[in-house]
């Protein structure tokens, strides 16, 4: 009975040493992560800045600002003048308003004139049938001739006056016209410099362009920094990827979106594994890196791959992964 237990278990050694002898990993690489560079989009002093190395941040979260007085003052000088030229163009439009009125008021004179005129001379022809007949004096008539001709005198005389005083008042009407186009072109270009002055006001906002960890941090509160000075850099620790590099034996059997295991190697055959998602792979060939090792090592071209692995904390970016597809 001891023997058939002692050769049943060589047996199983035996099976279990021709089973370790396959890899466990088709392929290795590092870790990475999506870094992003957070620089100055203003010059000026740090006024504020809470960034410390290892914090997380949130998209769009304000970290820090530049100094913004001056362009604070400016975007209100700029809108004080922009209010002044709002008021000028108000009163010019009154004064427009007022213009087009006496116009008005004019051609409404000499209509009403026209007007009298027009009955005057159904009067006197009334006045005229009456006089064949016998009903009415001539002198009614004479009467009313008389008072035709004072009316288109005054017609020609208020014509004349009217027309020297309209043609001062349409003169009048388009320069105001003209002042105001001026004005309008003047406020919109202080609503340009508005607009450029503001965004220049927002980029003195410091904020993180993506939700991450800081992972270093390149100015403190109080410097004076210039356009483009780096401030710090935030990596996305939360979805890392693992590169590795493949065959072309080995490419046809891996594809975009394929599920993967991956694992991380925290040294001494201590392995942790993941499950991971390809999502990136690369259309051209490479030689092989020399940190990199291949399922055929005597494989000189090799292609780049990514797999995609959500992380738990542990993954830390450059550590050593393996992956098995």
């Amino acid at each position: 009975m001891n023997k058939i237990t002692i050769i049943t278990a060589g047996i199983a050694l035996l099976l279990g040493s021709c089973g370790n002898s396959e890899k466990a990993y088709d392929a290795t690489g590092t870790f990475e992560a999506t870094e992003v560079t957070v620089s100055a989009k203003a010059t000026g002093e740090l006024v504020s800045f809470d960034v410390t190395e290892g914090k997380t941040l949130n998209a769009d979260q304000q970290v820090g600002s530049i100094d913004a007085k001056k362009l604070i003052l400016q975007s209100q000088q700029l809108e004080t003048t922009s209010d002044g030229l709002s008021a000028d163009r108000a009163a010019l439009e009154a004064n427009r308003a007022a213009t087009d009125s006496k116009i008005l008021d004019s051609e409404r004179q000499i209509a009403v004139i026209r007007q009298q005129i027009s009955n005057a001379k159904r009067e006197r022809q009334r006045f005229e049938e009456l006089v064949r007949d016998g009903a009415a004096p001539r002198k009614q008539v004479d009467d009313i001739d008389q008072q035709i001709r004072v009316l288109e005198r005054q017609l020609a005389a208020t014509r004349e006056q009217l027309r020297s005083a309209n043609e001062s008042l349409r003169q009048q009407s388009r320069g105001l016209e003209a002042q105001k186009k001026s004005i309008d072109a003047k406020r919109a270009g202080i609503g340009v410099q508005r607009e450029q002055v503001n965004e220049n006001i927002n980029d003195t906002r410091i904020t993180a362009p993506i939700r991450g960890t800081v992972l270093e941090k390149y100015a403190e509160r109080g410097e004076f920094v210039n356009i483009g000075k780096p401030l710090f850099k935030i990596a996305d620790v939360e979805r890392m990827y693992l590169r590795a590099y493949v065959t072309s034996g080995q490419l046809a059997s891996v594809k975009v979106g394929q599920e993967v295991t991956v694992f991380a190697d925290f040294g001494k055959d201590n392995r942790k594994a993941y499950k991971g998602t390809v999502s990136w792979i690369s259309d051209r060939s490479e030689f092989t890196p020399k940190t990199i090792l291949t399922d055929d090592e005597r494989a000189d071209l090799v292609y780049a791959v990514k797999i995609l692995v959500k992380n738990d904390g542990v993954i830390k970016i450059g550590m050593y992964g393996e992956v098995k597809f």
